[in-house]
């Protein structure tokens, strides 16, 4: 968390910059409202939780601790740069915490057993998967959710699919 704690947030276009603006002063009331209702509802802050200058739309990187699945910023889609903690018992509790959710744009995990990354890759709800990296989002990967995150793809050669319409013909008697 310490690391957390000393990352360099400033414009997306600095040098050295790791955490940009969020897109508007509501997306960070947003956010801002997310961490308040957590912590109201028994998480902890451990680094992070505010607005940071050098601007209105920069929010310092968060992690939460003691974060229960029923809290809201479990349920949506945060968009900002928090992370949340919670406990989990094994791999298919994990799984049904990760999947118990209205959203599915992305999950990232981290193994070193190679048997562990197709199960739970497989079993994950969503439409993009890390699987020991978080830079997972480029030009030429396919880009999209499921559930409340969206259908359809964007990007790569999936991006065309939403443009063109499907023929079915079937030949008889020829």
């Amino acid at each position: 968390m310490t690391k957390v704690a000393t990352m360099s947030v400033s414009d997306g276009f600095a040098e050295g910059a790791q955490i940009g603006p969020l897109i508007s002063d509501d997306a960070v009331t947003h956010i801002e409202r997310l961490v308040d209702k957590a912590v109201r509802a028994g998480a902890n802050i451990a680094p992070g939780g505010s607005r940071v200058m050098p601007g209105a739309n920069f929010f310092k990187p968060t992690v939460l601790t003691n974060v229960e699945p029923q809290m809201r910023v479990c349920g949506d889609e945060v968009l900002g740069p928090i992370a949340s903690v919670l406990q989990f018992r094994d791999e298919d509790d994990v799984i049904t915490l990760a999947n118990d959710t209205r959203t599915g744009l992305a999950a990232y995990f981290y193994t070193a057993d190679i048997s562990r990354v197709f199960r739970v890759m497989e079993a994950l709800e969503c439409g993009v998967v890390g699987v020991n990296d978080s830079l997972v989002f480029n030009e030429v990967a396919p880009f999209g959710g499921i559930k409340e995150s969206g259908m359809g793809r964007e990007g790569a050669h999936s991006g065309i699919e939403e443009y063109l319409e499907a023929k079915y013909v079937c030949f008889g008697n020829l």
